[in-house]
């Protein structure tokens, strides 16, 4: 395997960039798998949790080199007003397409508070290998985003599953932390929400050829998120001032 673009700085950024932005899409994924795993006994939870997040792990990796290799097949399979589409510009509307709905629909009920409702009112079921199936399933599910997220990206595999794999990790160690973070902090989600909106707008328009420089992506990026931190640090400050020893975490 050629390891060369290793070398490149840019490779470093995106993975950083990339796995940062798992971590917080894949927050979601972590309650889902733990009311799953709630409906098994209380001593069998531990190991179901996880060898379940180890599983969704392994399809949302399959899943990843699934797409990223149907994005590079560039031979046309049809034409549009003029205009030749192959399996590549075909992942990369649909992926891009699906971002926009999802990102604009996750952005929606934010502002409306439409996650209200309780997920853990389903019928319970106390079979490990469903629960471990159930698992599997809602993570492709829930983890299209991310996935997606990362062929649009990265332009190698191997960036996009160290992401991955640095994400589950991340989670696996400090899921209770971040999650009271981000749960603290919604314009974090919210934040993570409008790059997933901007990939979208990238990926539609990289489909029709109409191609948009990285660094522009990055740049962007990286301004937003320095707004967003001198927000918090703001916010922080005047919360400190209203109430002595908050805004610790």
């Amino acid at each position: 395997m050629n390891l060369e673009f290793l070398a490149n700085p840019d490779v470093w950024l995106t993975l950083v960039t990339l796995s940062a932005l798992e971590i917080v899409l894949g927050i979601d994924n972590l309650v889902f798998i733990s009311i799953a795993v709630g409906r098994l006994p209380e001593e069998r939870r531990p190991v179901a949790r996880k060898f379940g997040i180890a599983v969704a792990c392994i399809t949302r990796i399959c899943l990843l080199v699934s797409l990223a290799l149907l994005a590079r097949m560039h031979s046309d399979l049809f034409t549009v007003a003029g205009m030749g589409i192959s399996m590549r510009d075909l992942v990369l509307i649909v992926g891009g397409a699906f971002l926009l709905v999802k990102g604009t629909r996750e952005i929606h009920e934010l502002i409306t508070g439409g996650h209200d409702e309780d997920p853990r009112t389903t019928r319970p079921s106390a079979v490990f290998g469903l629960v471990i199936a159930q698992i599997a399933i809602i993570d492709i599910v829930f983890s299209l985003d991310s996935v997606i997220t990362a062929v649009g990206i990265a332009e190698h595999i191997p960036v996009m599953v160290v992401a991955i794999l640095v994400a589950v990790a991340i989670m696996l160690l400090a899921a209770n932390p971040l999650g009271r973070f981000i749960d603290a902090n919604p314009t974090i989600k919210m934040l993570a929400l409008a790059f997933i909106l901007l990939i979208g707008v990238v990926l539609v328009l990289d489909g029709f050829d109409v191609h948009v420089p990285k660094p522009y992506i990055y740049f962007a990026m990286a301004f937003a998120v320095l707004v967003e931190t001198l927000n918090l640090l703001m916010r922080r400050r005047a919360l400190r001032r209203r109430v002595p020893g908050a805004g610790e975490f």
